[in-house]
């Protein structure tokens, strides 16, 4: 009679894109009957954990003790989801009857009290991935824990937040190496510095035909870190530039990568095997997206499209296609660049660093017309994007049909490269940090800031006065013409702002003049 054996492992739960501790208990009482219970606010599929647990201990021969079993999931007044727990719930089991062994202090690594563990378990006890294993990692690392056991596919993620990792594919392996009986080589951790030094954009804008005015914006967009959106026909190159657009940032920094992998992971979409998100991130949501699957949502919230492209490109097509609905939860996030959402049990926020690139044509059909009604109808077009939207996006430029003489040419030796709009980019970047000194880019100053970091010259406050009052420009686009001014003398390498300076910012206005 085995009596009372309560037993534990270590775990995580998944609050938005961090972790935070789950200890899984188990008490085991095999004088009293049978019964299984799980509690700690478990969701349905933790619920049904007990019976993945209970076959893949009997196919890889292991007995599922009889008697009453209670698995308590702490703290238990936060939910818990998905089948993360299954593995540490069949470790804390295999403990309670002996199968695994106590540890001493004097035990070499990995022993179960100092290690985290997580995976969902196969009916045959292989052990499948999870998401959001890099948070779990790098919440071991602040606890300073001897290791983490997670399937081997997530191996690699959890690597990169700099834990001892333990990649298994079958629950034996976990057994094995937790009893001292199996090696098993621990993950290494990447080269993050190889490993962006090696990322490239599919797409370089040398393929791009024509389009040196949006090229142009572009450069702009990339240096200052302005939203833009590109007005103009359907086939002149609109989504090919914004999928090129990768190719013009900087690599991104170990710092950037690693928050931008947390993202991808707690939203399951960084593939099996993939420890980083190396790449900027290009997200392109259909215009039939709802507005929770744009900014993330849920009755355990996740991350939505708007936190996916954190540190990378949120491009939306044929923007007036979305629903206005959709359209308006924008708003937040391209001005406090986070987004928050808000539920009974509590508040999440997540990132949303991004830079917001968006295509339309000049109308429903894909082109205005000249006649009356064809212009009618272009303006119902452009209403259905709200005068705050718009406002949030600093430059507005056409993207014209591109004329047959440089469509056909065999080569454009005049097309600007990717290359060399990159180097434009990060002159103009190193001077905004030797200005600005904390990182931030034009396209985040305030009006205050903008006061001090964007004097301008006599005849530029006159003309961008005039330009107000003769476009009607809100207080904000004020701001973004100034802001997008900076950027432009940045590029031409000079402090002061001048008419030039102001007369393209001010161009950039094309549907505030529309």
């Amino acid at each position: 009679m085995l009596g009372t054996m309560p037993s534990k492992s270590r775990s995580f739960l998944l609050r938005g894109v961090d972790a935070d501790p789950c200890e899984v208990e188990v008490d085991l009482d095999d004088a009293a009957l049978a019964k299984e219970t799980i509690v700690g606010l478990p969701d349905a599929a933790i619920r049904e954990s007990i019976e993945r647990v209970r076959a893949a201990l009997t196919n890889t021969g292991y007995a599922f003790p009889n008697g009453r079993l209670v698995i308590n999931l702490a703290p238990a007044h936060v939910r818990k989801e998905g089948p993360i727990y299954d593995l540490p719930i069949a470790v804390a089991l295999l403990q309670a009857t002996g199968a695994i062994r106590q540890h001493t202090p004097d035990d070499a690594p990995p022993r179960l009290h100092r290690c985290m563990i997580a995976g969902e378990l196969a009916l045959d006890g292989r052990v499948r991935p999870i998401r959001g294993v890099i948070a779990m990692a790098d919440l071991a690392r602040q606890e300073e824990l001897d290791a983490v056991i997670v399937p081997a596919e997530n191996a690699a993620e959890a690597a990169v937040a700099g834990p001892t990792t333990y990649g298994v594919r079958t629950l034996a392996e976990v057994v094995g190496l937790l009893n001292g009986v199996l090696e098993i080589e621990p993950q290494t951790p990447p080269d993050l510095a190889a490993m962006l030094s090696a990322a490239h954009a599919p797409i370089d804008f040398a393929e791009v035909r024509g389009q040196e005015a949006v090229k142009r914006a572009i450069v702009i967009a990339a240096s200052g870190g302005h939203n833009v959106i590109m007005l103009g026909p359907a086939g002149t190159g609109k989504t090919m530039m914004a999928r090129a657009l990768p190719g013009v940032l900087p690599p991104m920094s170990p710092a950037e990568a690693i928050e931008a992998t947390r993202i991808h992971s707690a939203a399951g979409e960084l593939p099996p095997g993939q420890g980083l998100v190396a790449n900027r991130p290009v997200r392109t949501p259909h215009h039939t997206a709802s507005a929770a699957a744009i900014v993330g949502g849920g009755v355990v919230p996740r991350p939505g499209e708007v936190s996916l492209a954190t540190h990378g490109i949120l491009f939306m097509d044929e923007l007036p296609e979305f629903p206005r609905s959709v359209l308006e939860t924008l708003r937040q996030p391209l001005e406090d660049h986070l987004v928050t959402i808000s539920r009974s049990r509590g508040t999440v926020r997540f990132p949303a660093n991004f830079l917001f690139v968006a295509a339309m044509n000049p109308a429903p059909g894909g082109s205005a017309g000249n006649s009356p009604s064809g212009q009618k109808a272009a303006e119902r077009y452009r209403a259905r994007i709200s005068g705050p939207l718009l406002d949030r996006i600093d430059i507005h430029v056409e993207a014209p049909a591109v004329p047959w003489k440089e469509l056909s040419a065999t080569s454009d030796s005049s097309s600007t490269t990717s290359a060399a709009m990159r180097e434009r980019v990060l002159a103009a970047r190193s001077v905004q940090a030797a200005r600005q000194g904390n990182g931030k880019l034009n396209g985040r100053l305030r009006g205050k800031e903008l006061d001090t970091l964007a004097p301008m010259s006599e005849p530029a406050r006159s003309l961008l006065g005039q330009a107000i009052a003769e476009l009607g420009l809100s207080a904000r686009a004020y701001d973004k013409v100034r802001r997008v001014a900076r950027t432009i003398a940045d590029l031409d390498g000079v402090e002061g702002l001048d008419v030039q300076h102001v007369a393209e910012a001010v161009q950039y206005r094309l549907l505030d003049r529309a």
